[in-house]
């Protein structure tokens, strides 16, 4: 299938992770330097606030507040509107966040998120998903405070969205090529199960679209280096994963992402490779749905493309075929 953009929209910045619009057509970002952006409806952009950390997953947050995951300075709330800073969690059962990754906000005002892993950064990611920790969580700070670990032993947890009636939350777990659902509702209260697997990619950020289905970013196709790598026994990977990254498995410049029903059956799915990277690499990280896809690429420091990130929107008509696995 073509695929037919309807508008692209360069970031003054690099390495756009996630995205969220306002109910006023606002979009949010944030930026590789701490930067949280904001492209107003006429196509401005400016910057509301300055984080200590990366900015990774960026969800609205009440009334006129932005909840951040930014990466090791933890789960953060920003002011839309002054730019003020608060944070809202740095540390879990004693343990320090220091891959604070992806969020959805319920309802009720509670958080879900994600942290990635305990022992790697996340300009570590690719030790990480070779040496396969499983030191990945999926938490809940409730709106009194209180934080819980929802679901643990996670390889490289990342994107988070809750079923449209809220009833199980996903968190994506990007080393194994699989998403786990956790349970909110009901007499499986609190079991954690697969929800999909054998993804043709490595998810990334996930989000629960306007058209009640759970869209998740495939950041890059299947590496077959990388995979065979992860066969190897867990000492073995781990002397893998210290070696200098410029020797590690290389991502590829494939693109994809899904729309997936609440039973876990891909409704939606596009693959293809980004305009300009057949040398470079670039990654769809996020959607965010509103009627047309938003999706979300950031380019490699590498590149040596014209654009930086990018802001594109596709329509969703026809079908699409999905590529061998």
């Amino acid at each position: 299938m073509s695929t037919t953009f309807l508008a692209v929209h360069p970031v003054p910045g690099e390495g756009p992770e996630d995205v969220v619009i306002a109910a006023d057509g606002s979009v949010f970002a944030g930026l590789v330097d701490g930067q949280i952006i904001r492209r107003s409806p006429d196509g401005e952009f400016s910057t509301i606030a300055e984080l200590p950390g990366r900015p990774l997953g960026i969800e609205l947050f009440g009334d006129g507040e932005l909840v951040v995951c930014a990466s090791d300075a933890g789960l953060l709330a920003v002011d839309i509107a002054t730019g003020n800073v608060r944070t809202l969690v740095s540390e879990v059962a004693g343990i320090p966040l220091r891959t604070c990754n992806n969020a959805a906000v319920a309802s009720d005002g509670s958080i879900y998120f994600s942290d990635s892993s305990t022992e790697f950064v996340i300009p570590q990611w690719r030790a990480e998903m070779i040496a396969q920790t499983g030191t990945g969580r999926l938490l809940k700070r409730s709106p009194d405070g209180a934080v819980d670990v929802i679901a643990e032993g996670l390889q490289f947890a990342n994107g988070v969205a809750l079923a449209p009636d809220e009833s199980f939350v996903v968190v994506a777990e990007s080393s194994t090529r699989q998403i786990q659902r956790v349970w909110l509702t009901g007499p499986k209260t609190g079991t954690a199960e697969v929800w999909i697997d054998d993804l043709p990619g490595y998810p990334d950020n996930c989000s629960t679209g306007t058209d009640g289905l759970i869209w998740v970013a495939l950041a890059n196709p299947t590496n077959r280096a990388l995979s065979l790598v992860q066969y190897l026994p867990n000492a073995a990977r781990r002397l893998v994963s210290k070696v200098p990254e410029k020797v590690l498995p290389k991502p590829k410049s494939g693109v994809g992402f899904l729309g997936i029903n609440a039973d876990g059956t891909v409704a939606h799915e596009e693959y293809g490779r980004v305009e300009g990277s057949s040398s470079s690499l670039a990654f769809v990280s996020a959607m965010a749905i509103c009627g047309l896809v938003r999706c979300r690429v950031q380019r490699s420091p590498t590149c040596t493309c014209s654009s930086r990130g990018v802001c594109r929107y596709r329509s969703l008509g026809g079908s699409v075929k999905s590529p061998a696995r």
